[in-house]
């Protein structure tokens, strides 16, 4: 287990200081596990990198509770894991049981200040909301020298490079992608990816008038200009809705990840496709 001053074990010895009182100015999350909790070692690293990750915006406690069972019976401990956060020397919050990294997040998130990765994560999303991909992927590179097993910077990232056209790049991260609540996204993204690279390479199709469409649509995608890309793609589809075992969808599918849910084209564009499909 990592440990510094923003991770440390505590008993019932310095409880009432690394806890209670450090706790006057800083969160303290406190992890009450033991080496028996299968559970336990599971969310212990989790816990510890997110805390490594908020750069000392809470310090991460960790509660042996067959060393300390005075403080397990004292905190109402009845299952572990058990997670409990101090502010003001009072417990502001708590949750038992192994939890997904999303839930866990917004556990912290009510319970700490945005840290700085944070809060530079929340500008370089707005870069990519502004299709400002350049800007967007600087950011993302350096947030991802300090953090680099973030997913959400990760999939930004992949996004940054798709808006620029960088197939190859975007490829090598959304194949090696881990396992998060923005896998799913991820793999949305994969198919364009795959073109864009394919476009690089020169070895998109060309044998039929769809797929020269489908190559210039590509093309178009790749220097940025996402609404002829997609004009081009759903064209396609009106013509045949299962082109190339749904390539035209799933790259249509994929521009609409990058322009994002709230953009007044996406909405239009995601109508028109379903008008289109079904």
């Amino acid at each position: 287990m990592m440990a510094s001053d923003n991770i440390v074990d505590v008993t019932e010895a310095n409880f009432q200081y690394e806890v209670i009182s450090y706790s006057e100015n800083t969160p303290v999350v406190v992890d009450f596990w033991a080496e028996w909790c299968r559970p336990c070692k599971t969310l212990g690293p989790l816990l510890e990198r997110l805390a490594h990750e908020a750069q000392g915006s809470f310090r991460l406690a960790r509660v042996d509770v067959d060393a300390n069972p005075n403080l397990a019976l004292h905190y109402g401990v009845r299952s572990i894991p058990t997670v409990k956060a101090f502010s003001q020397g009072e417990v502001v919050g708590e949750f038992s049981g192994l939890q997904p990294e999303g839930r866990i997040r917004e556990f912290l998130s009510r319970i700490t200040p945005p840290s700085p990765l944070a809060l530079a994560l929340e500008k370089a999303l707005s870069l990519l909301q502004d299709r400002q991909w350049a800007e967007a992927e600087n950011l993302l590179r350096d947030l991802l020298d300090q953090t680099p097993q973030q997913p959400e910077a990760q999939l930004g990232l992949a996004m940054a490079l798709l808006g620029q056209g960088y197939g190859t790049a975007a490829l090598e991260i959304l194949r090696n992608f881990p396992a998060s609540r923005e896998y799913a996204r991820a793999q949305q993204l994969l198919p364009l990816a795959e073109a864009l690279k394919n476009s690089e390479d020169g070895s998109l199709p060309g044998a039929t008038d769809l797929d020269i469409a489908y190559a210039q649509a590509i093309r178009l995608a790749g220097r940025g200009n996402l609404p002829a890309a997609l004009d081009g793609l759903l064209d396609i589809l009106r013509q045949n809705k299962t082109y190339r075992q749904g390539a035209a969808r799933q790259a249509i599918v994929a521009l609409l990840e990058l322009l994002g849910p709230n953009d007044p084209q996406s909405r239009a564009y995601r109508s028109e496709l379903a008008a289109i499909l079904f």
